[in-house]
């Protein structure tokens, strides 16, 4: 491991490590969620309620004094006082942001109200003031746009000259505009320099971002700009200095510094914010005086006393006094640092421990185990807080999910955050996400909170580190020790620790994911047509799946056609309707037609043998039957080619290299399996024509669509038993030409042949070749819902 410097003395880390035994053998990393509370904090405020008698503060006195002194405490925190600050109680960051954007006066004229401006790498808690907010006029900044605010502060001037805003004099412009961002990336980490709120009020935005409404821009010069900055991640282990940095209204929740209790937060509102936060409604303890025989009220003067309705949590609150000394007890102040700079010290050095850690495995080709989220690295503890957030790698650059690492962190007894974290715009921009990404996402099944961490093979999420003063950096070992002896090893080697520990409910399906799983079973009625997804479990032959390559289209010479000459072939959809016992087939604006699937239940007169029914199949001799002068003309009429006829294999067996086989009219075998997940690497290699994953899965045409846990497992296997069905690996499949036909579309394209060649060094094959071990009874069915087991090469050898 790395060198790591501690902030705290030997004595000091002891003294925090006897607060919390609890932990026991459990490495916690999830302090951006929230921080553990110290057990002499709990002993504290228990001993506060139970040593005095603490009533309604609307009724005692006691209460109301010990609630101000608290309120004097909290600002003093922040190196404040109430001649600057007003202390709102509310329930937690995300009531004070609401407080905020339902009573922000953006404008008295409802003709001329200024902008709604917010951050894409916020909370949701900032994403959902859109919906509160008095004004139609919403914008969307990124992290950029708002740091050009520092580089052009006179940038915006009104007659000639720079328009700062006084707070205290009366805002003689006509709106108001309120622009929210958080000081710490609860996402990455990224510390947003706070010299950009005294930029944006003094001389309005650079930049006003991208419009998300239909209302027409707000100029500059006409609004005064107000900052609402959301403060839950930063001030839990960063230092807030309002006297150095005034934004209008700062945003906090208390269980992220202390731990304890839960269910309280504040807004602080500057001088200037409050004469633009108006609120109309009022609750108990917010009036002087209310009538209910006439419309009548009289709202108190005092500014908090407005603002919070109802009684507020008194009892907690009277924990947070204890919370700021026992923390100030377990990290005291130096005469250079105060205890929050010191904790910031503390979390920024795990993490720079923890990145440069992590960043230092590779896979045996060399290949990163580790993709990073931030901006700037680990360099600057001014930019980057105490956060690591990440996505392991496998060797060929595809994703693991964020749910088996979950998994597999808690077989080891690590908390961990995984997703996105409550902060949507920053995972798409890190995971590079477009809008249709993300609806794409949606549409699969994924919503916040769950564990879809993969859709085609993209992250919808990433896993976070995040450290707290009692963070060890024995912890960090044993994370990292955990993703380095789990991710620089085998899928099969990770299943077997899952599957022996007992995983919490909400994981247990992650276990089944790293099993193979057959997604789709795919058949070809006609040779070189489109194929029919299997959706019921499907009956085997001895030659094969049921109808699959049972018929072929023939020209007047009673040769084959396939879609090498004729790509439309594949717009051909042939449907098999088993209680009709007809095969339907249709084509792009065409009526559909219908044959038997029963040759002998044709009547004399409708059938028709001719020379061109015995035709040649890759050099193999085939006996057919046609199927009569409807079908065929109907393909005629498809293909634009004369002479056309639909021709029903004979018998399951041909003649193939002389020797009579159990084989349809497929090219070389009975089942031809393909690996979803190998697709998906290869997709992520092409470079140009990128299309939907399930568009170049189809151009493979295989039987058996599988999926493992990572791409080209399938070139190891021996065996593989679907249900009650064994089938042996016959060998690989040579790829020709016909995978560059779009089976959408019938258009001929270059790739995926182009980047298998070069990525193969010139072999073209993808894909392997199945045959059944023993002949099946006619009872034996396969469907996408039976277990997968495997047995590879490797294995047999070592049974050896």
């Amino acid at each position: 491991m790395l060198a790591f410097q501690d902030e705290f003395t030997r004595a000091e880390a002891d003294a925090i490590e006897s607060e919390f035994q609890r932990i026991k053998d459990n490495v916690y990393l999830d302090h951006a969620g929230t921080t553990l509370y110290p057990e002499s904090l709990i002993d504290a405020s228990g001993k506060v309620l139970k040593e005095n008698l603490f009533c309604n503060p609307h009724t005692c006195k006691v209460t109301g004094d010990l609630i101000d002194q608290a309120r004097y405490r909290i600002l003093q925190h922040f190196n404040t006082d109430a001649t600057e600050y007003a202390l709102i109680f509310t329930a937690n960051a995300t009531a004070a942001l609401k407080l905020v954007g339902e009573c922000f006066n953006f404008g008295e004229d409802a003709n001329s109200t200024g902008a709604f401006y917010y951050c894409q790498e916020n909370h949701t808690s900032i994403l959902g003031m859109r919906e509160v907010v008095r004004t139609n006029r919403l914008y969307v900044l990124t992290k950029d746009e708002i740091l050009k605010n520092l580089n052009n502060t006179n940038g915006f001037s009104k007659n000639g000259a720079v328009q700062e805003i006084s707070a205290n004099a009366k805002n003689e412009l006509k709106c108001n505009s309120l622009v929210a961002y958080s000081a710490q990336c609860n996402f990455s980490g990224y510390k947003m320099p706070l010299d950009t709120i005294e930029a944006i009020q003094k001389y309005g935005l650079v930049e006003h971002g991208t419009q998300i409404s239909d209302k027409a821009k707000v100029a500059a010069a006409d609004s005064n700009y107000y900052i609402c900055l959301d403060t839950a991640s930063y001030v839990a282990t960063n230092f807030l200095d309002l006297r150095k940095y005034k934004p209008d209204f700062c945003c906090i929740s208390f269980y992220k510094m202390f731990g304890f209790p839960t269910g309280v937060g504040a807004l602080l509102v500057s001088k200037r914010g409050q004469s633009v936060l108006h609120k109309s409604y009022y609750g108990g303890g917010t009036v002087n005086i209310a009538m209910t025989r006439q419309n009548f009220h009289e709202k108190r003067a005092n500014f908090t006393t407005r603002f919070e309705d109802g009684t507020v949590p008194f009892l907690s609150i009277t924990s947070l006094l204890e919370g700021f000394r026992t923390l100030e007890r377990l990290v005291p102040a130096t005469v250079k640092q105060r205890s929050a700079q010191r904790i910031s010290a503390h979390v920024y050095g795990l993490a720079k421990y923890a990145h440069d850690a992590l960043a230092a495995l590779k896979h045996t080709n060399g290949a990163p185990l580790i993709e990073f989220y931030n901006h700037n690295g680990y360099n600057d503890i001014a930019l980057q807080g105490g956060v690591v957030t990440f996505n392991v790698l496998h060797d060929d650059g595809t994703y693991v999910g964020f749910a088996e690492v979950s998994c597999i962190a808690a077989v080891h007894n690590i908390l961990i955050r995984t997703g996105c974290f409550c902060n949507p715009g920053a995972c798409q921009w890190f995971l590079r996400l477009s809008n249709a990404d993300i609806r794409k996402q949606y549409e699969a099944g994924h919503v916040c909170s769950d564990f879809t961490d993969l859709v085609d093979g993209m992250p919808t999420g990433a896993v976070r580190m995040s450290f707290g003063y009692m963070t060890r950096v024995t912890d960090v070992d044993k994370a990292v020790a955990m993703i380095r002896d789990c991710y620089l090893t085998t899928a099969a080697a990770r299943l077997r620790i899952m599957e022996s520990a007992k995983l919490p409910d909400a994981l247990r399906h992650v276990p089944q994911r790293l099993r193979p799983q057959l997604k789709r079973i795919c058949i070809y009625p006609i040779k070189s047509c489109g194929a029919f997804d299997i959706t019921t479990a499907w009956p085997l032959t001895n030659s094969g799946f049921k109808y699959d390559r049972s018929w072929m289209i023939v020209d007047v010479n009673g040769m084959a056609i396939t879609q090498k000459h004729f790509t439309r072939l594949c717009l051909i959809r042939p449907i098999v309707k088993l209680k009709e016992d007809i095969l339907e087939l249709r084509f792009p604006g065409m009526s559909a037609v219908q044959v038997p699937l029963q040759m002998d239940a044709v009547s004399a007169a409708n059938r028709i043998e001719s020379s061109f029914c015995q035709s040649k199949v890759c050099n193999d001799l085939v006996e057919g039957l046609d199927c009569g002068e409807e079908v065929g003309n109907w393909l005629s009429d498809c293909l634009e080619t004369t002479g056309l006829r639909l021709v029903r294999q004979n018998a399951e067996r041909r003649t193939q290299d002389g020797v009579s086989k159990d084989i349809s009219l497929a090219n070389q075998a009975q089942f031809l399996l393909v690996n979803r997940a190998s697709v998906r690497w290869l997709a992520n290699k092409v470079e140009t024509e990128k299309e939907p994953l399930d568009y170049t899965v189809d151009r493979f045409r295989g039987n058996l669509i599988l999926e493992t846990a990572s791409p080209f497992e399938e070139n190891s296997f021996e065996e593989i038993s679907i249900g009650g069905v064994d089938f042996k690996v016959d060998g690989f499949c040579t790829r020709c030409q016909m995978i560059c036909i779009d089976q959408h579309s019938g258009q001929k394209t270059n790739e995926p042949l182009r980047t298998i060649a070069r990525e193969f060094g010139g072999k073209i094959r993808f894909g392997i070749y199945l045959s059944l071990k023993t002949p099946q009874t006619e009872n034996a069915l396969v469907s996408c819902s039976e277990e997968v087991r495997i047995k590879k090469q490797e294995e047999h050898e070592a049974e050896q």
